[in-house]
């Protein structure tokens, strides 16, 4: 298929099972007592980190799995400094109490993990199995935590009123009167159709860059890592202009969590022998990513919310790293 055409396909693909994904993980959030944040970190970042976890396990088998270190970094760059950044711009984050108890630990010891693991310069398969086990250890807090609010009957948000009803969607009750069962396939196939969209516009976007010169690292890192993160970024800025903000900060967190964990873990341990972390990897892309996760803790803190300026700045490095990254690297 020619390039262009598959970039195209992919993305009008994003943006279709995107919507589909926000709009049906919130309607059996709700259907079950279930925060949309616990949805988006669950169902809705393991469906959008599925693009991650297939080129980390085909690179492994390949043996390439450098290639994963490279790509699951530059994705987590991609979804904590460009899509937490632009969704903070459009709209302002409030954050949720519990955001700040167990996730964002969650995400920033996750970063600070890999970075202990890999400063040797390798990933062994010990190193593989605890990353494996903490993503393991985060999942039964998530279970837990969703088994716990479903027992609990449903009550006002401690944060102030309840939202007015969208009139979009209060426009429409019989989409709301649909089957638990149908919702529930209708929330696959969005997962199945971002997934497949994803696939397109990397392969249509790294066919592209290897016409124009660049190499295999500059590929990882860019045009993979932002390939493999469409479906967060579709996913959170449909959620953002949605309204459905929580899901939209509980899938960019999920995903940086499980990418890590769940993606870069398993990768490892399927990968024959030990994998090498590239030495620029270790010495500016790794080091940036777990900066800018330690950075999330005083940002989300000091107000409880993510504003316009902190998302600009957010953008702003993120920009400077890429132009840095294409000036030098290629």
């Amino acid at each position: 298929m020619n390039p262009v055409l598959a970039l195209i396909l992919g993305l009008a693909a994003l943006v279709v099972g995107a919507e589909m994904v926000v709009r049906e993980g919130s309607a059996l959030a709700a259907r079950f007592n279930v925060s949309p944040l616990v949805v988006g970190m669950t169902i809705v970042s393991l469906g959008t980190s599925l693009p991650e976890l297939a080129i980390g396990l085909n690179a492994a088998q390949q043996g390439n799995a450098g290639l994963a270190v490279g790509n699951i970094v530059g994705t987590n760059l991609v979804n904590i400094l460009l899509i937490l950044g632009l969704s903070a711009l459009i709209r302002p984050i409030a954050l949720e109490a519990r955001t700040l108890r167990l996730d964002l630990p969650a995400m920033t010891g996750a970063a600070l993990l890999l970075f202990v693991l890999a400063v040797d310069g390798d990933l062994t398969t010990a190193d593989g199995l605890w990353l494996c086990l903490y993503g393991a250890a985060y999942l039964a807090l998530l279970a837990a935590l969703a088994h716990r609010e479903s027992r609990q009957p449903a009550v006002v948000a401690d944060d102030g009123p309840s939202p007015s009803p969208d009139p979009d969607t209060a426009s429409t009750p019989p989409a709301r009167a649909r089957p638990v069962a149908v919702r529930a396939l209708l929330l696959v196939l969005g997962l199945a159709v971002v997934v497949i969209g994803s696939e397109y516009l990397v392969d249509g976007a790294v066919e592209i860059a290897r016409d124009l010169g660049a190499s295999d690292a500059v590929i990882g890192l860019t045009i993979v890592a932002v390939g493999t993160s469409a479906p967060e970024l579709v996913t959170t800025l449909v959620s953002t202009v949605r309204g459905d903000r929580s899901i939209a900060l509980g899938n960019l967190i999920g995903s940086s969590v499980f990418n890590i964990a769940l993606i870069l873990g398993p990768t490892v341990l399927v990968a024959p022998g030990t994998v090498p972390v590239p030495e620029d990897v270790l010495a500016l892309d790794l080091v940036l990513m777990v900066a800018a996760a330690v950075v999330c803790v005083p940002v989300f803190l000091t107000h409880r919310r993510l504003g316009r300026l902190e998302g600009a700045a957010f953008v702003t490095t993120y920009v400077a790293y890429m132009v840095w990254l294409l000036g030098t690297r290629l």
